[in-house]
């Protein structure tokens, strides 16, 4: 592995530990998002809630659901003669509302068939307001403190105080004649009603606009778990229904990167890991190599000192022995690459040599022919050395 990636890892590496040890040491902050889910045990969740639902609902079968009110509730309805095939109470906890039209109208259905609809948010869909012919609206104050309480004699000595996480929002407009206020809440002195029964068709809606009070944070702060207690107590007794969230964000559930990305050191530490590689890898796209040193090959002196031994006998004029060592360089060749007897020079080498080169016969005899007359010692000219010289070429 090249050096230079080793430090780069190395880096990164350091700085991955270094704020993961950072963030281990000092106190994680309170995440006051109020998601209402079953496990989520931040202040505004509903792990207490969801623990203690046995309790609250005693004697009563909870059964808990996480698909749209639509996919809970239309596979329990016979067409046929027009009744579900469970009876009971449907519980919502929620911030806000988060009704599709086809589950809205599948509630209505389902409480106007003899049901209840339990309904604890901020705000409600404004088909199911023009239903029931109610409405809501929000008081604005400065005051960081809200006062509840409940109607019924049993609870009019009960008075609840709600600071972090309450809602302003309240029931401005209610059928007067067929509603039923069921509790207030009280700031600045003015009271307003957050609480109420509505009829419908054979069945009843308990809309409340207090979710906060059956989250973790108010169940386990003084006695405001009476006030969670008292509400539910309105519902009927029979089967509760309940459409409960498991996490914040359920869709990352599934994910194996949920947890790293759900702490904020780990999630910056990846983050910064990923940038570091990804400028890293912008720098060093371009391949590296080691410098390639250049060899120079060894050099064929044999054909150097045989034009320098050439040049010296050329200069000394001495063409007797360049001829006499041209003969000897060619006997050798034939004797080595064609395995023939050179110590005579007579027709039956030339036959032979002609036979095995494929060479035209008259050179040969020419070549025989020059051989023999420069062994008889006669004088050698330049003339002779270019001659003989040619006439070998011709047999290579």
């Amino acid at each position: 592995m090249n050096r230079t990636l080793k430090i780069y890892i190395a880096f990164f590496v350091l700085i991955i530990i270094g704020i993961m040890v950072i963030d281990a040491n000092r106190s994680k902050p309170i995440d006051w998002s109020p998601t209402y889910a079953t496990k989520d045990k931040i202040p505004f969740g509903l792990h207490v809630f969801d623990k203690e639902s046995t309790t609250l609902f005693k004697d009563q079968k909870v059964e808990r659901f996480g698909s749209t009110l639509y996919e809970f509730l239309d596979p329990k309805y016979s067409y046929a003669d027009s009744t579900y095939s469970i009876k009971g109470t449907l519980l919502l906890v929620s911030e806000n509302n988060e009704f599709d039209e086809t589950s809205l109208n599948e509630l209505i259905w389902f409480v106007e068939h003899g049901n209840s609809a339990f309904l604890s948010m901020k705000d409600f869909p404004e088909q199911l307001m023009d239903t029931l012919n109610t409405d809501f609206g929000n008081q604005y104050s400065l005051s960081d403190s809200l006062h509840f309480n409940l109607t019924n004699d049993a609870f009019k000595h009960k008075n609840y105080t709600f600071k972090k996480g309450a809602s302003l929002s309240y029931f401005n407009k209610i059928d007067t004649v067929n509603a039923t206020v069921l509790g207030h809440q009280e700031i600045d002195t003015a009271k307003h009603i957050n609480f109420v029964k509505v009829p419908y068709g054979r069945g009843n809606f308990y809309l409340h606009t207090q979710p906060a009070a059956f989250s973790n944070y108010y169940l386990l702060h003084k006695n405001n778990a009476k006030y969670c207690a008292d509400i539910l107590s309105y519902i009927p007794k029979g089967n509760i229904y309940w459409q409960a969230k498991s996490f914040k964000n359920e869709e990352l559930s599934s994910s194996p990167m949920r947890y790293i990305l759900s702490q904020p050191a780990l999630k910056w530490a990846w983050y910064l890991f990923l940038i570091g590689m990804t400028i890293f890898m912008v720098f060093n796209a371009k391949r590296r190599q080691r410098i390639i040193p250049i060899k120079v090959p060894l050099q064929n002196t044999t054909v150097d000192f045989t034009k320098t031994i050439g040049n010296l006998y050329l200069q000394e004029g001495n063409h007797h022995i360049i001829i006499d060592k041209k003969i000897i360089y060619f006997l050798e060749k034939i004797r080595t690459d064609y395995l023939i007897d050179t110590f005579n020079l007579d027709e039956t080498f030339i036959n032979r040599l002609h036979q095995k080169t494929g060479k035209d016969k008259a050179d040969i005899e020419n070549i025989v022919r020059l051989i023999k007359r420069h062994r008889n010692n006669l004088p050698s000219t330049e003339k002779d050395v270019i001659e003989i010289s040619k006439a070998i070429d011709k047999l290579k």
